[in-house]
């Protein structure tokens, strides 16, 4: 009896131990990341039959010792910490642009409005040098800010492909050190007859964590405990232990941006579509960039595109202090076009403005597909909804204001483009003009009235259009009013039709038979003369006048060659009328409503990012404390058990000492 109270109190001794050795190890890891909290399971030894009483306790046994670890809540807290890395990492970006764009001490708003007061200046003072060198330094500051603006934001591009290259290589070492722990579990399972190696298993688990940090993965455990990780759409990360290897490659559709792609067993790289890699910091970059960062470079480039067309457009409809028409104001860019590095065809591309007022701030691509019949079928695809707009089987194809022309070569099925009509648009601007002499203040045209005149009709002062540039006025013209009935204007060049625009919008043109005679289209008889309406637009050969109130009977108004504008200011208001014009977005949005529409995309962005992130981190800390709850050590109650398994030790060594001296007193007896 002596001796199996020895041995009962040794397995007591035993487990004693063993359950100071497992508290010990917790207190030890208290601060070690990943670490679950150790428990030993213990269990009796069951017991010895003794024929005359039954059976004795033998003791107690270490069973098993198991971590404190709760697969759900862990799944659940890598899920959104992988999130939270994706908001953080998204907002840490659009700030930057947000904090550019809305700078009002530097940003592109306040250099616009300093652009047109100095429009105002010249056309208030005409024939001042100081005005006019104003303009073009207020013109060549907002250049320097939209150039500025263009290169930080080529920066951040940079800095979002450095930090993809960066993650690339942190998720490969990550998924090669996850996939060698899944071999090592698997062989120490065995060797230990199915007992968990706690310790690597939280080596593991805090390895897929800190994966999930970079990148949203999905993890799926196999017979036997080992992982399978993937990411983006179902690709293979880690399978066993093997580890795929990821890549960080130029963009076959645009050189300009790194992206990420697998490894296939062939050596060969599989460019992965960037939407499926989403959460972790990896996806808050692309998110970032396909979302915020390319919107916010096209829609710089597209007011500065707007705004040189404009005022060129303008410029050139002026006349500059040598009497000369005006000239460009600005310089202007042209659409990008990029191959696919993996076209097969030759075909070359020119792109081109058709309409800038419809330029949009997407990207497209132009995707070449077999129709069937033995041709080609190419389809224009907006990436900003991802929206097919156009689809032809022959060039120029048009398409939000692009338009794209053969030049040479041809295309195979499955050749694509990359058309960015708008990215370069900031980066382009720059002001063309040196001398102030050669801004364009001045009208080309000048009417009046003839000083012997009975009645009270006046006429406006003129505007031209882009087609007077075809027909320029060599000689003045004189309109000759008719009292009739009916009431008419007669004068107009004899090969020019005339539109006559009434108040309310209605348009009605009037051609000319050569000899002074004009009828309506379609013909209603030959007349002479056009219709007078007091206050109606008269419109011939790119030039716009009305002629109002009550003229007398042969009253005549000049249109003339202007050829001393130098104190006329009259293009100069047409310019600064430029500022609030809707010139933009199909002519619903001006210069500056797009700036400040660009603005407060990116600044109402900023904030939802922000206010999502904020409430992510606040779930992602009450997901964290539930787990820590279960699987984290907590130094007080490790205390408790130690000293508990402190007087167990003790316990059982007096029970080991009794029975010491039980033995001894029997063998007393013997001797």
């Amino acid at each position: 009896m002596s001796n199996s109270m020895f041995y009962t109190g040794l397995s007591g001794l035993n487990v004693a131990q063993g359950a100071l050795v497992t508290t010990g190890h917790n207190t030890a890891n208290v601060y070690t990341a990943g670490y679950s909290r150790q428990s030993v399971q213990i269990s009796s030894a069951g017991g010895v039959y003794s024929p005359s009483v039954g059976f004795f306790g033998s003791g107690a046994k270490v069973a098993d010792v198991t971590r404190n670890y709760d697969q759900y809540l862990a799944t659940q807290l890598n899920q959104a910490q992988s999130l939270n890395h994706s908001l953080n990492t998204y907002y840490t970006q659009i700030s930057q642009i947000d904090n550019l764009l809305a700078n009002q001490k530097t940003g592109v708003a306040v250099q616009m409005q300093s652009l047109f007061t100095g429009v105002q200046a010249v056309a208030n003072t005409p024939a001042d040098p100081a005005a006019r060198q104003q303009l073009l330094s207020s013109a060549q500051a907002l250049t320097n800010q939209f150039r500025s603006m263009d290169e930080y934001l080529v920066g951040l591009n940079a800095s979002v492909n450095e930090q993809v290259v960066g993650h690339v290589e942190q998720i490969n070492t990550y998924a090669q050190q996850i996939a060698n722990l899944n071999k090592q579990v698997a062989m120490l399972s065995n060797a230990s007859g199915g007992q968990a190696p706690n310790d690597l298993l939280d080596q593991r688990d805090q390895l897929v964590n800190e994966l999930g940090k970079l990148v949203g993965t999905k993890l799926v455990v196999q017979d036997g405990g080992q992982y399978n990780v993937f990411i983006g759409n179902g690709q293979t990360l880690v399978l066993g232990d093997k580890a795929n290897k990821l890549a960080a490659v130029n963009s076959a559709s645009d050189p300009g941006r790194t992206t990420v792609a697998t490894i296939n067993a062939a050596g060969k790289a599989i460019e992965l579509q960037e939407g499926g890699l989403s959460g972790g910091s990896l996806g808050g970059l692309l998110q970032f960039r396909s979302e915020t960062l390319t919107n916010a470079q096209n829609s710089l480039g597209r007011i500065a595109i707007a705004m040189a067309d404009a005022f060129n457009a303008q410029q050139n409809l002026g006349m500059d202090l040598n009497g000369a028409l005006g000239g460009d104001f600005f310089s202007q860019a042209s659409p990008g076009l990029i191959n696919n590095a993996r076209n097969q065809g030759n075909l070359a591309l020119t792109p081109s403005f058709s309409d800038i007022g419809a330029l949009t701030t997407s990207d497209y691509t132009l995707s070449v597909k077999d129709d069937g019949a033995g041709g080609l079928q190419y389809t224009v695809t907006r990436l900003s909804d991802n929206k097919d707009i156009a689809s032809s089987a022959t060039f120029p194809i048009k398409f939000d204001g692009v338009q794209l022309d053969a030049a040479s070569g041809t295309a195979k099925a499955g050749d694509s483009f990359l058309i960015q009509p708008t990215r370069t648009g900031a980066r382009d601007m720059t002001v063309l003009l040196t001398d102030p002499a050669k801004v364009a203040a001045a009208s080309p045209i000048i009417t009046g009235k003839t000083a012997s005149n009975q009645g009270s009709g006046a006429i406006s002062a003129g505007k031209v259009d882009a087609n007077y540039l075809a027909t320029p006025l060599a000689a003045g013209v004189t309109l000759a009013y008719q009292s009739g009935p009916p009431s008419t204007l007669s004068g107009f060049p004899a090969t020019s039709p005339v539109t006559v625009t009434l108040a309310d919008g209605t348009a009605t043109t009037y051609n000319p038979d050569g000899a002074g005679n004009y009828d309506t289209v379609p013909p209603s008889g030959p007349f002479a003369g056009v219709p007078y309406t007091a206050g109606a637009s008269i419109s011939f050969d790119g030039i716009t006048v009305s002629v109002s109130g009550a003229p007398s009977n042969g009253d005549t108004f000049t249109i003339g060659k202007n050829t001393g504008g130098v104190s006329d200011g009259s293009n100069a208001l047409l310019m600064g009328a430029l500022q609030n014009k809707n010139t933009m977005a199909n002519g619903t949005s001006s210069f500056s409503g797009s700036y400040g529409q660009l603005v407060s995309t990116v600044g109402n962005k900023a904030r939802q990012v922000e206010i999502s992130n904020k409430a992510q981190t606040s779930l992602t800390n009450q997901i964290g404390a539930f787990q820590q709850s279960v699987s984290g050590v907590n130094q007080d109650e490790e205390t408790a058990n130690l000293l508990m398994f402190q007087q167990m030790y003790q316990a059982n060594a007096k029970v080991i000492q009794t029975a010491s001296t039980m033995f001894d007193a029997v063998l007393g007896i013997a001797n």
